[in-house]
C-alpha cells in the first residue's frame, strides 16, 4: 500500500488548510487510515483516523471540534479539514493505515501499519 500526502504549507493563525492522501494498493491488515503528526522536538501524535468498515471517524482530544476527517471512495483519498490552527498545530503531518482505535485515538496510533511522506504544516503570521 502506498499513500501520498499533500496539502501542507503555511498559514496564519485561525486560518483553515485541507490535506489530502491519496492511496494505492490494497492490504486487508489495516481498516483504518488517517494522519499523525510529528512536530519538532516533540513525540509522534496520532490526530485522526476514519474506518474502512463504517466510516466511523477518530480525534484526538487537542484537534476535535476543529478538524473533519473524511474519505472519497472512488478517489480513494482521505481528507482532513483544519480550522481554526494555531501554532501548536505546526508539524509535520503524514497519512497512515492501522488498526481501528475501538477505545478512542490514543497518541501513538497507528501502533502497526504503514505510512506515506509527510507534508509540512506551518501556523505563523
Amino acid at each position: 500500500v502506498q499513500l501520498q500526502a499533500s496539502g501542507g504549507g503555511l498559514v496564519q493563525p485561525g486560518g483553515s488548510l485541507t490535506l489530502s492522501c491519496a492511496v494505492s494498493g490494497f492490504t486487508v491488515d489495516y481498516h483504518a487510515i488517517g494522519w499523525f503528526r510529528q512536530a519538532p522536538g516533540k513525540e509522534r501524535e496520532g490526530v485522526s483516523c476514519i474506518s474502512t468498515l463504517d466510516s466511523s471517524t477518530y480525534y484526538a482530544d487537542s484537534v476535535r471540534g476543529r478538524f473533519r476527517i473524511s474519505r472519497d471512495n472512488e478517489k480513494n483519498t482521505v481528507y482532513l479539514q483544519m480550522s481554526s490552527l494555531n501554532a501548536e498545530d505546526t508539524a509535520v503531518y503524514y497519512c497512515a493505515t492501522g488498526e481501528i482505535p475501538v477505545s478512542g485515538l490514543h497518541k501513538e496510533w497507528p501502533l502497526m501499519g504503514y505510512s506515506g511522506q509527510g507534508t509540512l504544516v506551518t501556523v505563523s503570521s
